[in-house]
C-alpha cells in the first residue's frame, strides 16, 4: 500500500504539459510519471507554462541521474522520493578520457566498444544527435556523475544497459529528440532487444549492439508520420 501511495504521488505530481520525457521500460513510471506512452508531447501554449515546465525538467533530471541512472529503475520499481534517496554519485568510476561508451559491467569486448563508439560518433555528425551508453550493474554505476561527464542536454539519448530488473535495456530521452522520434519506439526496442529472454540467450552485449544500430537506423529515418515504425 506504501509503494502504491508514494508511486500515485508521483503520477499526480508530475504536469502532463512538460515536453521533457523518459522513455521507455525504465523512465516512465519513475520520472516522468507516465503509466503508458502518450502520441507525443504536448507545446505549450503560454511563457509562463514554459517557464515553470522548464524549471520542472530540470529538477527530474537531477532526479532522474541521482535515482534512474543510477539504479535502472523498472516499471514494477522504485518512486520517486526513493530513487532519490538510494542515488549514486561515483566520479571514480569514470574514464579519464571522455567517451560515449562506459561499461563498467565488463558486458562488452574492447572491439565491440570502439565500434558503438564510431557508429556514435558518425550519427552525431550525420543528425545532431548525442547518443550515450552507458553499461552497469547496479550498484556499480558512477550514477549522478554521468551527467555532467557527458553534459547531457535536450539533444542527448542517455542509454543504460543494465539487467538488475530484467529488462536491459533503459533510455532517457532528451525533449528535442522526443519531438522526432515517437514515444512507442523506445517500448518496442526494448521489447525486442531487452527482454530478459533475449539478452540471456545473445549475451548482454547482442542486445546493447543490437539497440544502438536500431537506434542509429531509427534518428537517421526522415521525421514523418511513419518514421521508426519499425525496430531493425
Amino acid at each position: 500500500k506504501q509503494w502504491r501511495r508514494k508511486k500515485l504521488m508521483a503520477i499526480l505530481f508530475t504536469p502532463p504539459q512538460c515536453s521533457r520525457t523518459f522513455s521507455s521500460p525504465v523512465f516512465n513510471n519513475h520520472v516522468a510519471g507516465e503509466t503508458t506512452l502518450s502520441p507525443h508531447s504536448l507545446k505549450l501554449k503560454t511563457s509562463s507554462a514554459e517557464n515553470w515546465c522548464s524549471r520542472f525538467r530540470s529538477k527530474s533530471l537531477s532526479l532522474a541521474f541521482s535515482g534512474a541512472l543510477a539504479l535502472g529503475l523498472s516499471l514494477s520499481g522504485v518512486g520517486i522520493a526513493e530513487a532519490a534517496k538510494v542515488g549514486v554519485n561515483k566520479p571514480e568510476l569514470l574514464p579519464k578520457e571522455f567517451t560515449s561508451v562506459i561499461d563498467v559491467a565488463g558486458f562488452l569486448s574492447d572491439g565491440q566498444e570502439k565500434r558503438i563508439a564510431e557508429e556514435i560518433s558518425d550519427l552525431e555528425k550525420d543528425t545532431g544527435f548525442k547518443l550515450r551508453v552507458l553499461a552497469q550493474n547496479y550498484p556499480v554505476t558512477p550514477g549522478l556523475a554521468i551527467k555532467d561527464y557527458w553534459q547531457v542536454d535536450d539533444s542527448t539519448i542517455v542509454f543504460v544497459a543494465d539487467p538488475t530488473f530484467g529488462n536491459i535495456l533503459n533510455f532517457n530521452v532528451g525533449a528535442s529528440v522526443d519531438l522526432d522520434i515517437p514515444r512507442s519506439f523506445w517500448s518496442r526496442l526494448a521489447g525486442k532487444y531487452g527482454n530478459m529472454f533475449y539478452w540471456k540467450e545473445k549475451g548482454e552485449d547482442a542486445s546493447i549492439e543490437a539497440a544502438v544500430m536500431a537506434i542509429s537506423s531509427c534518428l537517421r529515418e526522415p521525421v514523418g508520420a511513419n518514421n521508426c515504425a519499425e525496430v531493425y
